[in-house]
């Protein structure tokens, strides 16, 4: 069955440069990705100083971009998180948020998505206060999908406890206030899911009255916890009988956006081979597409250390002999794995509270 796929740049920590996201889109756009949702954590423009415009280079490469991926085929969006907005939605709020809807549609978007997580929840009417916000933005974007992150946007229980306790019903009220045409991220029983069952997904669309948009936080490894880790495994858990219970499928990607690429590729092959999806499979041919035969060789012969291991448990011997065999090669894929090496993608608690 045919799903949506695409993805969210919706990491913390060093953002991809321009160049990197058109070879990733090159990479991902014949694998059937059709939209690119740019939101990462570290451009202030589109959280903390959400009220300011982007500086004029800035908004420039934007509307390249954005130029570049309707040229390839592909949609391309912004992840907007005006933050704490719902709490004094009037008019001087009013005002700045037109004036950058304006900024963003200047830069030629398909998608907006209207980020309200990693924020505080546990505050009365939040669900109708969100709902009005997302109701005034659609009569102002002129983006042809309005798509939605809530508070909650899990099960997981770790929202609860570092944003406060979602109100009753938070769910519910929300998608039965919002509507039908205003789509709903949804991570899954977890931040970061290992898995999706299609009895969850029936309970959280009953709950959403609408197919949830899939926002899967793999291969994402940003944070203090997860940064030590190159996440290039082939994705599992993920069957494709999931096509029939979401309206899409975003992959929030890592890091290294060479890397990313091999995971984004074996999930689109879940979905082609269905039953028939070996994993391993699928991650050898990816690497040999992105990486070439030499390199994908090598990038697959040292999975364990990479995803396993971590780099904290890598021996001083493991990691001179890796970096020799890294260096040697000239590609990004190696150059990034010979950062990853050298701890330049380590990432410390401060650095995700600053954004």
């Amino acid at each position: 069955m045919a799903i949506e796929l695409g993805l969210i740049e919706g990491y913390y920590g060093t953002p991809w440069t321009w160049e990197e996201r058109r070879r990733v889109i090159n990479t991902l756009a014949p694998h059937g990705y059709g939209f690119h949702i740019y939101a990462p954590k570290a451009d202030a423009f589109l959280r903390r100083r959400w009220q300011e415009p982007h500086p004029a280079e800035e908004a420039a490469e934007l509307t390249s971009y954005s130029a570049f991926c309707r040229d390839k085929g592909v949609r391309f969006g912004v992840g907007l998180s005006p933050y704490e907005l719902y709490r004094d939605f009037g008019d001087e709020a009013k005002t700045a948020l037109a004036a950058k809807l304006a900024d963003l549609d200047r830069m030629g978007l398909d998608d907006l998505a209207i980020l309200f997580d990693d924020m505080r929840g546990d505050l009365p009417d939040l669900a109708k206060n969100q709902a009005e916000i997302l109701h005034w933005i659609s009569g102002k974007t002129r983006a042809s999908r309005l798509i939605v992150c809530p508070s909650y946007y899990s099960d997981d229980a770790i929202l609860d406890r570092v944003f406060g306790q979602r109100p009753d019903n938070y769910l519910e009220d929300l998608g039965r206030l919002l509507d039908p045409a205003i789509e709903i991220f949804w991570t899954g029983e977890e931040v970061c899911s290992r898995e999706y069952s299609m009895g969850h997904l029936a309970r959280v669309t009953a709950q959403l009255r609408r197919k949830p948009f899939l926002w899967d936080n793999y291969p994402v490894n940003d944070g203090p916890l997860m940064s030590p880790y190159l996440h290039i495994r082939a994705m599992t858990g993920r069957p494709a009988s999931m096509a029939g219970h979401l309206s899409a499928h975003a992959v929030n990607p890592a890091l290294q956006p060479t890397l990313s690429c091999l995971p984004a590729i074996t999930l689109a092959d879940s979905y082609r081979d269905g039953d028939a999806y070996e994993y391993g499979r699928a991650l050898e041919r990816a690497a040999t597409e992105v990486l070439g035969e030499q390199l994908g060789q090598a990038v697959c012969r040292n999975l364990t250390q990479f995803q396993g291991f971590g780099l904290d448990r890598l021996t001083p011997d493991m990691v001179s002999r890796m970096l020799a065999r890294y260096t040697a090669i000239d590609h990004p894929g190696a150059r990034e794995v010979v950062a990853w090496l050298n701890g330049d993608y380590r990432m410390s608690t401060s650095e995700v509270e600053a954004s």
